[in-house]
């Protein structure tokens, strides 16, 4: 089992899925997070970082790992990702501490991948 492979091939299918089937405001919004994360004012690297906050704030683990896998593409380090671990859980609080733990499971795999 190889969860950086399992968690890309079904976030793609199910993508695919979802937008072939045109619907105006969810293809729409697709697009509208894409175009969110690209480089502007802020960079792409800075974004994917606030996103990661963010997605652990909320509790998303799909997200997280999403925003995990841009991150590490971005060249974010792992000593700068658990500063990113300790600004997602000042600002939610303790019930993001098992969040937390799968990113690092996560972002343990992403390496492992990566060698």
């Amino acid at each position: 089992m190889n969860k950086v492979q399992d968690f890309n091939e079904y976030r793609a299918q199910m993508n695919e899925v979802i937008l072939g089937k045109q619907n105006k405001v969810i293809n729409r919004l697709f697009n509208l997070d894409t175009n969110t994360y690209a480089e502007g004012a802020l960079p792409t690297r800075t974004k994917e970082m606030l996103g990661l906050v963010a997605s652990m704030v909320l509790r998303c683990d799909d997200c997280i790992k999403y925003h995990l896998g841009k991150c590490h593409e971005e060249g974010i380090n792992t000593e700068e990702l658990y500063e990113i671990f300790a600004v997602a859980n000042i600002v939610g609080g303790t019930i993001v501490i098992p969040h937390t733990r799968r990113a690092a499971e996560y972002w343990e795999a992403l390496l492992e991948d990566a060698k």
